[in-house]
């Protein structure tokens, strides 16, 4: 294997795992860095899947308590069995619209200007909703109903358009619905679980044909690399947003999606997929 393959592998697997919980597009900044890296293709794709595994394993390894809680009392907890709820809950609204949707957004938006577009008009929405007056009702992810998760998937469905974020739409839409700070962070933690999975073994289905013995090595760099930096970002964000907001994130989308813009309109960066 190509030494640069592994080079490639590494930073894709940091990029998605810094960036998969943070309200800063994973899913945009992989389409971004793998024009770069001239990694786009039908491969890459398949790559991804790879290292989206590896960042949903780092939440289900810091919360496993908790998840391990949910799977036992599933039939003798109350609580656990509303956790789950609301969890399915949250998920459908994504999983039906990205399964009737998915291909034609796939096809037209995974473009490097979209996808900048996407980081600015969602930096903006940030600012907004960090700048208004708003009242917390739900400070903890146990006192969720089953209309708080489904609005907050609702939300969640916006991370369809590349460069949203599924943890920006999450995060501050549950803000946005009452949800605490840390409430509506933990939660989507949580939600990339179920959110994952489902899309991980979706795409896998469909490109099964493309994995290969030969790029074990590969996948492994990046899987690693992935897991260990998504762990490092989600105990790092829980301790951030202790003491700050979000509005930092904002001004990086903004600033990330205008050099995209200009880059591509002066013809300084030649973007493959733009």
């Amino acid at each position: 294997m190509d030494p640069l393959f592994f080079f490639k592998a590494l930073i894709l697997g940091v990029v998605e795992g810094l960036t998969e919980f943070l309200p800063i597009s994973s899913t945009g900044h992989l389409i971004l860095v793998g024009d770069l890296l001239d990694f786009n293709d039908e491969k890459g794709k398949v790559f991804e899947i790879v290292i989206q595994t590896g960042a949903m394993l780092a939440v289900v390894w810091e919360y496993r308590r908790r998840f391990a809680r949910m799977l036992a009392g599933l039939f003798s907890d109350p609580a656990a069995r509303r956790f789950a709820l609301n969890l399915l809950v949250a998920f459908l609204p994504a999983a039906v619209l990205g399964l009737a949707f998915g291909g034609a957004i796939k096809r037209h938006l995974f473009q490097a200007v979209p996808v900048a577009l996407a980081f600015i008009i969602g930096g903006f929405i940030i600012l907004w909703v960090e700048r208004r007056e708003r009242q917390a009702v739900v400070e903890s992810v146990d006192d969720m109903t089953w209309k708080d998760a489904l609005k907050v998937g609702c939300a969640q469905a916006f991370a369809l358009i590349p460069g949203t974020s599924r943890a920006g739409a999450t995060i501050i839409g549950g803000m946005l619905f009452g949800l605490s700070r840390r409430a509506a962070t933990e939660f989507s933690f949580f939600l990339a679980v179920p959110t994952l999975i489902a899309a991980g073994a979706y795409d896998l289905y469909k490109h099964r044909a493309l994995f290969d013995s030969g790029d074990l090595g590969m996948f492994s760099i990046g899987f690693t690399a992935a897991l260990v930096s998504a762990f490092l970002c989600v105990r790092w964000l829980l301790r951030y947003i202790a003491t700050h907001d979000f509005s930092v994130f904002a001004w990086y989308r903004i600033a990330f999606g205008v050099v995209v813009l200009a880059t591509a309109y002066t013809g300084l960066v030649h973007w493959g997929a733009g």
